[in-house]
């Protein structure tokens, strides 16, 4: 829909239908705690025309001569998609469909969601999952929540060596509801120090691989956690040749599932993947597809769990998130189904082989080496002999594409680059970035 904004004359005629004063009062019930955190944005009013100018003018700005060779990860990855994925998904039935309330004309989306929340549950090794959340960083989060839920105690334990922005909605989630969150530091290898695992938490919260790539040895954490729960965020497509979580002991596994098919974009839209065991059921977010038979005995599919407070008692509501990112499930879902078993873990050795040719040939340059050397997937820390945002330019400069070293500085790790590398990446593109890095001084 066009950008068409309400006047001043629109706000207050519609404020005075309802009696309230002024928009601030309108929403004065929400505490001041919350309310206090807001900041203005500060823009300008302009009209869609001038809008549009602006945007063409910052367009023009890029020089780039090639489209850029990409090496950013973090969460969101360069993956080839190929092109059947959008010739299904574009189909206007998808594209228009919208909450299946009516099963009886909304087979075709149920179904879609039953096989989608079956394919996670292949993947991740766990009993049930829902249709999706909105990405990765709110299905952990949520991930939070629900284990305060079945432990009953306010604490949760969150590795340090989780992504940022995972992080930091956990936090926000977590401030909210009054959850107490104890950071857990890694180790020199990159992995979760497990001697600093508080206790009595209802849960921990890790990642693998990590926002360093490196890959956790989960064997024996659900054991060291006693009754709290033991909260596993994934890349997807290493489930291609590592061992799923469900099969370590995890009793929830979240991840981001925009590397099954769906394009980096600028960020989004994206999709959430959630999965437990099925003691579970009733705590989990979002909703479930399930199938039946009708009483002629013909196979049909419907809403089984929606745990919104619109569908249950709101004192037994476990999220108010109803809304599932369908298209991007049902994207997930082709792309799943178009590699098949075989294609999902040749796919997962490209990336893990085409990532370690990178890491060994930049690691031998002067200067440089691997931060940790626990194993990893598709993406590593490099240790830089200078500055890395001198670094960071000049690769762009020659059209690679790396992540700001910001995140990683926070993390600790001041003079170093977060890498990582698709099966898009060919070995001439894999071989001139080595010969560009080692040619910075």
């Amino acid at each position: 829909m066009r950008y068409i904004p309400h006047t001043q004359a629109d706000r207050q005629a519609m404020l005075d239908e309802i009696g309230v004063s002024s928009v601030e009062r309108l929403f004065d019930d929400i505490p001041a705690r919350v309310t206090d955190r807001f900041r203005p944005l500060e823009l300008a009013p302009k009209s869609e025309m001038e809008v549009a100018r602006a945007l063409e003018g910052l367009a023009s700005l890029n020089a780039a001569p090639r489209e850029p060779v990409s090496f950013l990860g973090g969460g969101i990855y360069d993956h080839y998609v190929p092109s059947v994925v959008a010739h299904l998904t574009s189909r206007s039935e998808f594209y228009t469909a919208y909450t299946p309330y009516q099963p009886e004309i909304s087979q075709g989306t149920l179904t879609a969601m039953f096989e989608f929340q079956t394919l996670v549950c292949e993947l991740t090794g766990m009993e049930v999952a829902n249709a999706s959340l909105y990405d990765g960083a709110t299905a952990l989060a949520e991930a939070a929540l629900m284990a305060v839920r079945v432990v009953g105690r306010p604490r949760i334990a969150v590795a340090r060596s989780l992504f940022g922005h995972f992080r930091r909605v956990v936090d926000t989630y977590a401030w909210a509801a009054g959850i107490e969150v104890v950071e857990v530091p890694y180790t020199s290898a990159g992995r979760l120090d497990r001697s600093a695992i508080p206790e009595g938490v209802a849960g921990l919260l890790v990642q693998s691989p990590n926002a360093f790539g490196v890959i956790e040895d989960l064997g024996g954490l659900k054991e060291a956690l006693g009754e709290g729960l033991l909260v596993v965020a994934v890349h997807p497509l290493s489930l291609g040749v590592l061992t799923p979580p469900g099969e370590c002991g995890a009793d929830v596994v979240v991840g981001e599932g925009q590397p099954l098919g769906l394009p980096a974009s600028f960020g989004g839209p994206l999709l959430g993947l959630f999965a437990c065991r099925e003691r579970y059921l009733r705590q989990m977010p979002g909703r479930i597809a399930g199938r039946t038979v009708d009483v002629d005995g013909t196979v049909g599919y419907t809403m089984a769990v929606a745990t919104r407070e619109q569908h249950i008692r709101r004192e037994r509501a476990t999220s108010n998130i109803c809304t599932n990112s369908a298209l991007c499930a049902l994207t997930a879902t082709v792309y799943v189904a178009t590699l098949g078993a075989e294609g999902l873990r040749e796919l997962a050795l490209l990336n893990l082989n085409k990532a370690h040719y990178l890491a060994e040939k930049a690691a031998a340059l002067p200067g440089h080496s691997l931060v940790f050397d626990a194993p990893f997937f598709n993406e590593f820390v490099l240790r830089l002999p200078s500055e890395p945002r001198r670094i960071r330019s000049r690769l762009a400069e020659e059209g690679f594409l790396v992540e700001d070293p910001e995140p990683l500085a926070r993390l600790g790790l001041p003079r170093a680059l977060r890498l990582a590398v698709t099966e898009k990446r060919t070995k001439e593109e894999l071989d001139r970035f080595v010969r560009v890095l080692g040619g910075i001084r």
